[in-house]
């Protein structure tokens, strides 16, 4: 990845300058996550997004939980940290295959309240 392409995506939207982060690119982070935190499957290999295909908030909100080894206890425990109040059937839905009658899409509010809350509980206050 080029340094300028990463310093851009790390900007603020109101910021000069601005781009928006590429699925495949944060497929790949993610990926990268799980197998920092949980180790590399065997047998498996990270699947690499073409450029039309579309990473769902569902989708990250699953590699999240499996990176961190989250339970539905220690999600809505987050959830909280960003006044977000969600219940344990609501967030089971959020994680069934799409086809499934109680599959339910994860929209862009629960997941930003979501990573909201993870930068509360794990960001101390000398480094915010």
């Amino acid at each position: 990845m080029e340094e300028e392409y990463l310093n851009r995506i790390m900007k603020k939207e109101e910021e000069a300058g601005f781009i928006r982060c590429r699925d495949k690119i944060i497929s790949l982070f993610l990926d990268g996550l799980i197998i920092k935190k949980r180790g590399k499957q065997e047998g498996s290999e990270p699947k690499i997004l073409s450029g039309d295909e579309r990473l769902s908030n569902n989708e990250v909100l699953r590699k999240i939980r499996i990176a961190m080894s989250y339970r539905d206890d220690d999600m809505i425990e987050i959830l909280k940290f960003a006044n977000f109040r969600v219940s344990k059937g609501e967030l089971s839905a959020l994680f069934r295959k799409p086809d499934h009658r109680s599959y339910k899409d994860c929209g862009d509010q629960l997941l930003r309240n979501f990573l909201q809350g993870m930068v509360k509980k794990y960001r101390t206050e000398t480094n915010r």
